[in-house]
Protein backbone atom coordinates (compact mmCIF):
# COMPACT_ATOMS: atom_id res chain seq x y z
CA UNK A 1 0.00 0.00 0.00
CA UNK A 2 1.46 3.03 -1.38
CA UNK A 3 1.80 6.78 1.41
CA UNK A 4 -1.08 8.85 0.92
CA UNK A 5 0.04 11.94 -1.16
CA UNK A 6 -0.39 15.33 0.67
CA UNK A 7 0.02 18.04 -0.56
CA UNK A 8 2.84 20.91 0.27
CA UNK A 9 0.34 23.47 2.21
CA UNK A 10 -0.83 20.34 3.87
CA UNK A 11 2.25 18.83 4.92
CA UNK A 12 3.08 22.77 6.08
CA UNK A 13 0.36 23.01 7.82
CA UNK A 14 0.56 19.59 9.73
CA UNK A 15 4.80 20.61 10.68
CA UNK A 16 3.02 24.07 11.95
CA UNK A 17 0.73 22.10 14.36
CA UNK A 18 3.07 19.56 15.66
CA UNK A 19 5.61 22.12 16.62
CA UNK A 20 2.77 24.44 18.09
CA UNK A 21 1.12 20.59 19.95
CA UNK A 22 4.89 20.60 21.20
CA UNK A 23 5.48 24.10 22.41
CA UNK A 24 1.98 23.54 24.25
CA UNK A 25 3.29 20.74 26.11
CA UNK A 26 6.44 22.23 27.57
CA UNK A 27 4.52 25.12 28.44
CA UNK A 28 1.79 23.34 30.45
CA UNK A 29 4.58 21.24 32.20
CA UNK A 30 6.33 24.76 32.75
CA UNK A 31 2.98 25.91 34.19
CA UNK A 32 2.21 22.39 36.43
CA UNK A 33 6.05 22.19 38.08
CA UNK A 34 6.79 26.29 38.60
CA UNK A 35 9.60 25.36 36.45
CA UNK A 36 11.38 26.61 33.32
CA UNK A 37 13.74 23.71 33.13
CA UNK A 38 12.72 20.05 34.10
CA UNK A 39 15.56 18.15 32.68
CA UNK A 40 19.13 17.98 31.62
CA UNK A 41 16.87 18.52 27.76
CA UNK A 42 15.61 22.16 28.55
CA UNK A 43 18.99 23.32 29.06
CA UNK A 44 21.74 21.18 30.11
CA UNK A 45 24.12 24.24 31.35
CA UNK A 46 21.19 25.99 34.06
CA UNK A 47 20.29 22.14 34.68
CA UNK A 48 23.56 20.94 36.23
CA UNK A 49 24.51 24.76 37.63
CA UNK A 50 21.00 23.93 39.85
CA UNK A 51 21.81 20.57 40.60
CA UNK A 52 25.39 21.70 42.02
CA UNK A 53 23.49 24.32 44.27
CA UNK A 54 20.59 22.04 45.32
CA UNK A 55 22.91 19.22 46.04
CA UNK A 56 25.15 21.66 48.50
CA UNK A 57 22.07 23.22 50.08
CA UNK A 58 21.05 19.59 50.81
CA UNK A 59 24.27 18.69 52.52
CA UNK A 60 24.01 21.88 54.84
CA UNK A 61 20.46 20.65 55.30
CA UNK A 62 21.75 17.52 57.39
CA UNK A 63 24.52 19.25 59.23
CA UNK A 64 21.57 21.59 60.57
CA UNK A 65 19.94 18.74 62.62
CA UNK A 66 23.44 17.86 64.18
CA UNK A 67 23.85 21.15 65.29
CA UNK A 68 20.57 21.62 66.90
CA UNK A 69 21.09 18.05 68.57
CA UNK A 70 24.54 19.20 69.53
CA UNK A 71 23.36 22.49 71.16
CA UNK A 72 20.60 20.60 73.38
CA UNK A 73 23.47 18.12 74.58
CA UNK A 74 25.68 21.35 75.50
CA UNK A 75 22.74 23.06 77.15
CA UNK A 76 22.04 19.72 79.12
CA UNK A 77 25.11 20.13 80.42
CA UNK A 78 24.68 23.86 81.72
CA UNK A 79 21.89 23.18 83.10
CA UNK A 80 23.16 20.39 85.40
CA UNK A 81 26.43 22.14 86.11
CA UNK A 82 23.79 25.11 87.02
CA UNK A 83 22.17 23.01 89.60
CA UNK A 84 25.41 21.65 90.96
CA UNK A 85 26.33 25.32 91.69
CA UNK A 86 23.48 25.79 93.79
CA UNK A 87 23.97 22.49 95.21
CA UNK A 88 27.52 23.66 96.25
CA UNK A 89 26.23 26.96 98.04
CA UNK A 90 24.14 24.59 100.04
CA UNK A 91 27.34 22.51 101.39
CA UNK A 92 29.13 26.18 101.82
CA UNK A 93 25.93 27.00 103.82
CA UNK A 94 25.80 23.91 105.86
CA UNK A 95 29.92 24.20 106.77
CA UNK A 96 29.19 28.02 107.60
CA UNK A 97 26.64 26.63 109.89
CA UNK A 98 29.07 23.96 111.52
CA UNK A 99 31.06 26.65 112.48
CA UNK A 100 28.90 27.93 115.57
CA UNK A 101 26.92 24.86 115.96
CA UNK A 102 27.38 22.22 119.22
CA UNK A 103 28.18 18.81 118.32
CA UNK A 104 24.56 17.04 118.39
CA UNK A 105 23.77 20.04 115.63
CA UNK A 106 26.95 19.33 114.12
CA UNK A 107 26.37 15.12 113.76
CA UNK A 108 22.67 16.52 111.86
CA UNK A 109 24.50 18.94 109.98
CA UNK A 110 27.09 16.32 108.92
CA UNK A 111 23.79 14.31 107.62
CA UNK A 112 22.84 16.74 105.66
CA UNK A 113 26.05 17.63 103.81
CA UNK A 114 26.50 14.10 102.74
CA UNK A 115 22.68 14.21 101.52
CA UNK A 116 23.34 17.25 99.21
CA UNK A 117 26.74 15.36 98.31
CA UNK A 118 24.87 12.48 97.21
CA UNK A 119 21.99 14.37 95.27
CA UNK A 120 25.62 16.00 93.49
CA UNK A 121 26.64 12.47 92.63
CA UNK A 122 23.15 11.63 91.44
CA UNK A 123 22.68 14.72 89.34
CA UNK A 124 26.53 14.15 87.68
CA UNK A 125 25.62 10.47 86.33
CA UNK A 126 21.42 11.81 84.95
CA UNK A 127 23.35 14.63 83.06
CA UNK A 128 23.13 12.55 80.01
CA UNK A 129 21.68 13.66 76.45
CA UNK A 130 21.27 10.81 73.86
CA UNK A 131 24.21 8.35 75.42
CA UNK A 132 26.46 11.25 76.06
CA UNK A 133 27.40 12.66 79.90
CA UNK A 134 29.88 15.78 79.12
CA UNK A 135 30.31 15.71 83.42
CA UNK A 136 31.00 12.52 83.94
CA UNK A 137 34.26 11.53 81.88
CA UNK A 138 36.79 13.72 80.67
CA UNK A 139 36.84 10.70 77.74
CA UNK A 140 33.24 11.85 76.38
CA UNK A 141 33.32 14.28 73.41
CA UNK A 142 30.76 15.95 71.44
CA UNK A 143 32.37 16.15 67.65
CA UNK A 144 30.18 18.81 65.48
CA UNK A 145 30.65 18.82 61.59
CA UNK A 146 29.62 22.23 59.79
CA UNK A 147 30.40 21.32 56.07
CA UNK A 148 31.63 18.65 54.11
CA UNK A 149 35.56 20.40 54.98
CA UNK A 150 37.43 18.66 57.45
CA UNK A 151 38.64 21.34 59.59
CA UNK A 152 35.38 23.03 59.81
CA UNK A 153 34.03 21.37 63.18
CA UNK A 154 33.64 21.93 66.78
CA UNK A 155 34.90 19.40 69.89
CA UNK A 156 33.39 20.25 72.87
CA UNK A 157 35.61 17.61 75.38
CA UNK A 158 33.85 16.45 78.67
CA UNK A 159 34.49 16.98 81.98
CA UNK A 160 35.13 14.22 85.05
CA UNK A 161 33.30 15.46 88.35
CA UNK A 162 33.16 12.13 89.62
CA UNK A 163 36.48 11.22 89.22
CA UNK A 164 38.92 12.01 92.71
CA UNK A 165 38.17 13.95 95.38
CA UNK A 166 40.04 17.90 95.52
CA UNK A 167 40.96 17.29 91.70
CA UNK A 168 43.08 20.53 92.15
CA UNK A 169 45.17 19.70 89.20
CA UNK A 170 42.04 19.71 86.79
CA UNK A 171 40.90 22.15 88.33
CA UNK A 172 37.62 20.49 88.53
CA UNK A 173 35.59 19.65 91.95
CA UNK A 174 35.27 15.94 92.17
CA UNK A 175 32.40 14.78 94.04
CA UNK A 176 33.31 10.88 93.81
CA UNK A 177 33.65 9.97 97.65
CA UNK A 178 29.62 10.81 97.89
CA UNK A 179 28.60 7.46 97.32
CA UNK A 180 25.86 6.46 95.96
CA UNK A 181 23.95 6.32 99.58
CA UNK A 182 25.69 9.64 100.12
CA UNK A 183 27.26 7.66 103.68
CA UNK A 184 30.41 8.07 105.35
CA UNK A 185 31.98 10.94 103.61
CA UNK A 186 34.57 12.46 105.08
CA UNK A 187 35.88 15.94 105.36
CA UNK A 188 39.88 14.54 104.80
CA UNK A 189 37.72 13.83 101.39
CA UNK A 190 38.24 17.55 100.77
CA UNK A 191 41.85 17.70 101.91
CA UNK A 192 41.10 18.56 105.13
CA UNK A 193 42.95 16.33 108.14
CA UNK A 194 39.49 16.20 110.12
CA UNK A 195 37.30 13.49 109.94
CA UNK A 196 33.65 14.98 109.92
CA UNK A 197 32.16 17.52 111.21
CA UNK A 198 31.86 16.24 114.69
CA UNK A 199 36.00 16.20 115.05
CA UNK A 200 35.91 20.02 115.15
CA UNK A 201 36.10 19.74 119.12
CA UNK A 202 33.23 19.79 121.90
CA UNK A 203 34.06 23.36 122.55
CA UNK A 204 34.41 24.33 118.32
CA UNK A 205 38.27 23.89 118.71
CA UNK A 206 38.88 23.12 116.03
CA UNK A 207 36.44 25.29 113.51
CA UNK A 208 39.63 25.90 111.29
CA UNK A 209 38.59 23.14 109.71
CA UNK A 210 35.32 24.44 109.05
CA UNK A 211 36.48 27.81 107.48
CA UNK A 212 39.56 25.43 105.59
CA UNK A 213 36.53 23.71 104.24
CA UNK A 214 34.41 26.67 103.06
CA UNK A 215 37.44 27.83 101.26
CA UNK A 216 37.74 25.04 99.00
CA UNK A 217 33.95 25.17 98.60
CA UNK A 218 34.42 28.61 97.22
CA UNK A 219 37.09 27.20 94.63
CA UNK A 220 34.95 24.62 93.65
CA UNK A 221 32.18 26.99 93.28
CA UNK A 222 34.72 29.43 91.18
CA UNK A 223 35.83 26.13 88.93
CA UNK A 224 32.24 24.95 87.92
CA UNK A 225 31.14 28.53 87.26
CA UNK A 226 34.66 28.82 84.67
CA UNK A 227 33.39 25.44 82.92
CA UNK A 228 29.85 27.07 82.76
CA UNK A 229 30.98 29.61 81.03
CA UNK A 230 33.21 27.84 78.59
CA UNK A 231 30.11 25.78 77.23
CA UNK A 232 28.43 28.80 77.49
CA UNK A 233 30.95 30.13 74.76
CA UNK A 234 30.57 26.77 72.80
CA UNK A 235 26.77 26.48 72.75
CA UNK A 236 26.85 30.69 71.67
CA UNK A 237 29.73 28.82 68.90
CA UNK A 238 26.84 26.31 67.44
CA UNK A 239 24.03 28.68 67.79
CA UNK A 240 26.10 31.21 65.32
CA UNK A 241 27.34 28.18 62.94
CA UNK A 242 23.02 27.05 63.30
CA UNK A 243 21.62 30.21 62.09
CA UNK A 244 24.85 30.45 59.27
CA UNK A 245 23.86 27.38 58.04
CA UNK A 246 19.91 27.94 58.16
CA UNK A 247 20.65 31.26 55.71
CA UNK A 248 23.43 29.69 53.60
CA UNK A 249 21.04 26.66 52.89
CA UNK A 250 18.40 29.36 51.87
CA UNK A 251 20.89 31.25 50.22
CA UNK A 252 21.95 28.08 47.92
CA UNK A 253 18.13 27.17 47.01
CA UNK A 254 17.36 30.91 46.22
CA UNK A 255 20.12 30.73 43.64
CA UNK A 256 19.22 27.34 42.54
CA UNK A 257 15.57 28.50 42.00
CA UNK A 258 17.00 31.66 39.67
CA UNK A 259 17.91 29.40 37.16
CA UNK A 260 15.23 26.94 37.05
CA UNK A 261 12.02 29.00 37.61
CA UNK A 262 9.25 29.58 35.31
CA UNK A 263 7.76 32.99 34.74
CA UNK A 264 4.37 31.65 35.67
CA UNK A 265 2.95 34.98 33.86
CA UNK A 266 4.77 34.74 30.58
CA UNK A 267 4.29 31.14 30.12
CA UNK A 268 0.51 32.00 30.90
CA UNK A 269 0.45 34.63 28.15
CA UNK A 270 2.61 31.70 25.82
CA UNK A 271 -0.70 29.32 26.46
CA UNK A 272 -3.09 31.73 25.42
CA UNK A 273 -0.82 32.47 21.95
CA UNK A 274 -0.10 28.74 21.69
CA UNK A 275 -3.77 28.11 21.86
CA UNK A 276 -4.78 30.16 19.23
CA UNK A 277 -2.29 29.63 17.05
CA UNK A 278 -3.09 26.13 17.04
CA UNK A 279 -6.72 26.73 16.16
CA UNK A 280 -5.25 28.83 13.35
CA UNK A 281 -3.27 26.19 12.30
CA UNK A 282 -6.36 23.86 11.82
CA UNK A 283 -7.92 26.28 10.13
CA UNK A 284 -5.20 26.53 7.98
CA UNK A 285 -4.93 22.56 7.18
CA UNK A 286 -8.65 23.10 6.45
CA UNK A 287 -8.36 25.40 3.69
CA UNK A 288 -5.23 23.43 2.26
CA UNK A 289 -8.01 20.46 1.93
CA UNK A 290 -10.20 22.73 0.06
CA UNK A 291 -8.88 21.80 -3.65
CA UNK A 292 -8.76 18.15 -3.23
CA UNK A 293 -12.57 18.59 -2.07
CA UNK A 294 -13.66 20.59 -4.88
CA UNK A 295 -11.92 17.61 -7.19
CA UNK A 296 -14.33 15.35 -5.68
CA UNK A 297 -17.33 17.51 -5.97
CA UNK A 298 -16.79 17.02 -9.94
CA UNK A 299 -16.28 13.62 -9.80
CA UNK A 300 -19.71 13.18 -7.88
Amino acid sequence: MSDIALTAAQRSSLLSLRTTQSLSDRTQTRLSTGRSVNSVVDDAVNFFKAKSLTDRAADFDLRKGEIDQGISSVNSALQALDAIDSLMKQLKGVAEAARSQTTAERQSSTTQFNEIGSQIFQLVEDASYQGLNLLSATTATLDISFGVRTASKLKVSGLDLNNSAADTTNGIFSIATFSTGGSNIAVSAFGLSAGSFTSFGANNSAVSQATAMIQILDDSITRIRAHSSKLGSNVAILQTRLDFTENYSNTLTVGSDKLTLADLNEEGANLVALQTRQQLGIQSLSISGQQQQAILALIQ
